[in-house]
């Protein structure tokens, strides 16, 4: 029989020197260790009464170490353990063999001590190692790309590497729910397996530890039973059967539970111990965060998959619409070309094949031809003729073939075969020639007569033409018809192709930094977690602080200076010159761009303590100390504008952006940061208003102003009750003949102590309180009035693009004239490009409930804003005013041929489309002569009339 050794080297120590003593010898050696505590062996093992005199002996082993018949011992080892031994033998020993054993037992009990210290650290060590381990496996789960069930099965085998653990399951709880989910369960006696997405309350599992623990909110270890009598649970069968050691932690964010771990053992009882629990408990939260993470990266990978989506569809449109910009594009520059031809053709017939190389570029014309009246008007000639079936085609008497249709019905005629088989059957038409599968005519004009049809056909059902091929072909026969006519508009032409091309380009360009930006966002929506509490106080564009950053900060300031022991600051209220302009006109991604680089620049000029701050759009603030006064603060104004002003690149374009800045320096009378903003604001509409690109400080004569804008906005709205604006109207002329054709309606102000004001004194106040939109109503209202006395011609107001945001414009201004019984057609209403750019929808359906009743449109200020070839198509705008910016530069000798080449262009754009042209701010004969050239229709300006209180009827 092996009876096996002792375990650890202490208790294989004393074996030993208990076997070195002679028989009947009684051993007891005893230590107390900061590392593995107090402990007590014994050779051999003896009953508790001696045992227990022996334990006394070893307490006194100091003291019996000259008795005979007694071994004592007491000693301290370099850690500072204290080990004491005590023998009782049978016999005393000699002297040499009692010193002999004493050296022995002290040199391998402090040997084995040590051995036994070594190894209590690498069993702590390893249990450290083992911990560390699990816990990085746990931390890779959380971002492996796994399935949930195959993570949570990893999870469970970490623990089992940690403690006992074959049963286990996981359960998370919905507090407000009271519901629990068990996503993991392994268990060895109960094969029930739950579904994860399955929710149960404790009304579905009464009686349930797994409730019980999640109230208690503290860890609980022990036998099932003890638990459940602990927490007055009943005992269900329902819940399985009984554990000899449970072990459950409950997961918590904070205070709040929202899951919990269980292991539980049904065979072996004490499995767990207090360590386990708090290893597990420490696990718990590290499971609980795997488990928030990956479902926070469900989450996010949801989002992002919707936003994808998302931004995959606004792609999807962008490229269409960069497809239809494109082939619009090719459409412009062939029929341009055909244009040219008229005028770069060396005969005729050269013409003839080179407008049919271009339309054969847009549609199928492998057969094709162009037949011609004669001069008698009795026969047809076909003057041009490519088919595959042949080539010639002779003149003919006028007959009933499907050219002579064409003529005789002076229309376009797009037929299939089945239609052509039709106009047969009808006696309609009688086919020259092989029969055409599609058949696509369309007449040619001169002078509004048909004097030759454009054909163009197929042999095979395979190819067949569209309403959008017959629209095309009979633009291009309008173009071969008026080719003459096109020579002289050459120039012309060529400068309206130039700016669609430009503008082409420059939407493309936009819609490509758009789509940059847009997959962009995707990352920035990953990062949103990450920014939340930075964008609290920070603007997201340029990731200044915002404006409750920077009141902050001035309030900080402010009690400091009213204590006296702060440092004397100022206020900078910058804001962008014509920024609007760069937004309206190369985009919004553009401008954001600018305002980025402008942020920087104002950081880079700063100390590290001031603060510099974006309140929204294009206005920024900075709060400096200065404690010299405002001298620092005048000498750093200009060099901060200076660096500003400095030429920037900006999608694809040079810009040289300006600010104007306005300064509030500290004073006793401020009580808040909104004050000193509010003062500084007004400063700055001061250097705005003196010509931007500069500076100005607040003072006192600025405060006087403020006043009087407040005083004037009063004014004027008791001026809106008391009707006290009338309409002045200025003349419009025919150039041709110096007609009257209409007038366009002023705004005057009747004030009652300054009398008689334009719209520049008060406009501005106005548009910024909204008290313009009553102003406009109250001039609409006398407008519509007069057009009810009678009269001739019409009469124009101007419309704010205010009034397009409002749903129901069109329909009260229609009511204003239907009950004052006026003649729609004889009102006009003005708008500018900005309407057309604010929201395009929505003015198009205004602008066309206003055609169908006879209200026509006019465009203001043409060539000032966007002035947009496709808006010119797609709104009912009737005609067009030139600005009179460029009707100045007529007779001017610097920019004459500037301003030619432009008022060209435009009546050129305006002829092609049909558009009524007038010139605005006529002020010498030089300009109306120079423009009745030009072939601009109408004029408007002091020359020909000033506005009056009356109209000239």
């Amino acid at each position: 029989m092996v009876v096996a050794g002792p375990r650890t080297p202490l208790e294989r120590a004393v074996a030993v020197l208990h076997g070195l003593l002679p028989p009947g010898a009684q051993l007891a050696v005893g230590w107390r260790d900061p590392v593995l505590g107090n402990h007590f062996l014994m050779e051999p093992a003896m009953q508790a009464g001696p045992a227990r005199r022996l334990e006394l002996a070893l307490a006194e082993a100091g003291s019996l170490s000259a008795e005979p018949g007694t071994l004592a011992l007491s000693w301290h080892d370099a850690e500072d353990a204290n080990l004491s031994l005590v023998a009782r033998l049978p016999e005393a020993l000699e002297a040499t063999t009692r010193e002999g054993w004493l050296a022995t037992a002290r040199t391998l009990l402090g040997s084995a001590l040590e051995a036994t210290r070594a190894q209590a650290r690498m069993e702590k060590l390893e249990k450290s190692r083992r911990l560390q381990q699990a816990l990085y496996e746990i931390a890779e789960l959380a971002s492996a790309e796994v399935e949930m069930g195959e993570m949570l099965h990893r999870l469970h085998a970490i623990i089992g590497s940690l403690m006992y653990a074959p049963n286990c399951y996981i359960v998370t709880y919905d507090d407000q729910r009271e519901s629990v989910r068990f996503i993991y369960f392994a268990d060895e006696a109960d094969a029930y397996q739950p579904e994860p997405e399955n929710e149960w309350t404790e009304e579905d599992m009464p009686n349930s530890l797994t409730f019980a623990l999640l109230r208690h909110g503290r860890a609980l270890r022990g036998p099932s039973n003890l638990i459940r009598r602990k927490l007055q649970v009943d005992y269900s069968e329902l819940q399985g059967p009984d554990s000899q050691d449970w072990l459950g932690v409950p997961m918590k964010r904070g205070e709040r539970v929202c899951g919990a771990i269980v292991v539980q053992s049904y065979d072996r009882p004490a499995s767990y111990t207090d360590e386990d629990r708090a290893l597990l408990g420490y696990v718990a939260q590290h499971v609980l965060t795997t488990l928030d993470r990956r479902q926070a990266q469900v989450e996010l990978e949801r989002r992002v998959r919707e936003r994808t989506l998302e931004l995959q569809h606004a792609n999807r449109e962008l490229q269409e619409e960069v497809v239809e910009r494109q082939r619009a594009e090719r459409l412009q520059h062939a029929l341009f070309r055909i244009t040219e031809m008229a005028m770069s053709s060396e005969s005729l017939e050269q013409y003839h094949a080179k407008v049919h190389a271009a339309v054969d570029e847009l549609i199928y014309a492998r057969n094709f031809y162009i037949a011609l009246l004669s001069d008698d008007q009795q026969s047809i000639e076909f003057v041009y003729s490519v088919d595959e079936k042949g080539d010639h085609r002779p003149t003919r008497r006028l007959s009933n073939g499907l050219t002579e249709y064409v003529l005789r019905m002076r229309e376009a005629l797009l037929a299939d075969r089945a239609d052509i088989d039709r106009l047969s059957r009808e006696g309609e038409i009688h086919e020259f020639g092989i029969q055409a599968y599609s058949w696509l005519g369309v007449p040619l004009h001169r002078d509004g007569e048909v004097v030759g049809v454009l054909a163009v056909q197929s042999y095979t059902p395979q190819i067949r033409f569209s309403t959008d091929d017959q629209r095309l072909l009979t633009f291009v026969a309008h173009n071969i018809s008026n080719g003459l006519a096109r020579q002289r508009a050459q120039e012309r032409l060529r400068a309206a192709h130039a700016e669609l091309e430009r503008r082409v380009v420059e939407r493309t360009t936009e819609l490509e930094a758009a789509n940059e930006q847009l997959v962009a966002q995707i990352g920035e929506r990953m990062r949103a977690e990450e920014r939340l509490t930075h964008q609290a106080l920070h603007d997201t564009l340029t990731g200044l602080p915002n404006r409750a950053y920077l009141l902050d900060c001035m309030a900080s300031a402010i009690e400091r200076a009213q204590l006296g022991d702060g440092m004397p600051f100022a206020v900078l209220f910058l804001d962008l010159d014509r920024f609007k302009l760069v937004n309206d006109s190369i985009g919004h991604a553009a401008g954001d761009e600018l305002l980025v680089e402008v942020a920087k620049r104002i950081v880079s000029a700063m100390r590290a303590e001031d603060v510099v701050a974006r309140l929204g759009g294009d206005e920024f603030a900075i709060l400096i100390s200065c404690p010299d006064g405002g001298d620092s603060v005048r000498d750093l104004a200009p060099r901060l504008l200076a660096l500003i002003g400095r030429p920037v690149w900006v999608a694809g374009r040079e810009l040289f952006p300006s600010a104007s800045m306005g300064i509030a320096l500290w004073h006793p009378r401020y009580s808040s940061g909104e004050e000193l903003l509010r003062d500084a604001d007004a400063a700055m509409y001061r250097a705005k208003n003196e010509g931007r690109d500069r500076y100005a400080i607040f003072d006192e004569a600025m405060r006087e102003q403020a006043v009087r804008s407040l005083d004037l906005e009063a004014d004027l709205r008791r001026a809106i009750i008391s009707r006290d604006f009338l309409p002045y109207y200025q003349p419009i002329l025919r150039l041709e003949d110096g007609q009257v054709v209409g007038h366009e309606a002023l705004l005057r102000w009747q004030h009652e102590r300054h009398g008689l004001l334009s719209p520049a004194a008060f406009i501005a106040l106005g548009e910024e309180s909204g008290l313009i939109e009553q102003v406009d109503w109250l001039l609409y209202e006398q407008v519509i009035g007069e057009l009810a006395r009678g009269g001739s011609g019409y009469v124009s107001v101007n419309v704010s693009p205010r009034h397009f945001r409002s749903p129901d414009f069109a329909d009260r201004l229609l009511g204003l004239v239907q009950s004052a019984d006026a003649d729609p057609a004889r009102l006009r209403v003005e708008i500018t490009e900005v309407a057309l750019l604010d929201d395009a929808p929505r003015t198009l359906r205004i602008l066309n409930t206003l055609r169908e009743h006879g209200v026509l449109a006019q465009l203001d200020d043409f060539g000032t804003g966007f002035s947009a070839l496709s808006y010119l198509h797609r709104f009912p705008i009737s005609g067009l005013k030139i600005d009179r910016s460029f009707v100045a530069g007529l007779d001017e000798e610097g920019g004459r041929q500037e301003s030619l080449a432009l008022v060209r262009a435009i009546l050129a754009l305006a002829g092609t489309l049909g558009i009524e042209t007038v010139g605005e701010g006529v002020e010498t004969e030089a300009q109306r002569d120079v423009l009745r050239e030009l072939g601009c229709t109408c004029g408007q300006g002091f020359l020909l009339g000033r506005p009056a209180a009356r109209r000239l009827v």
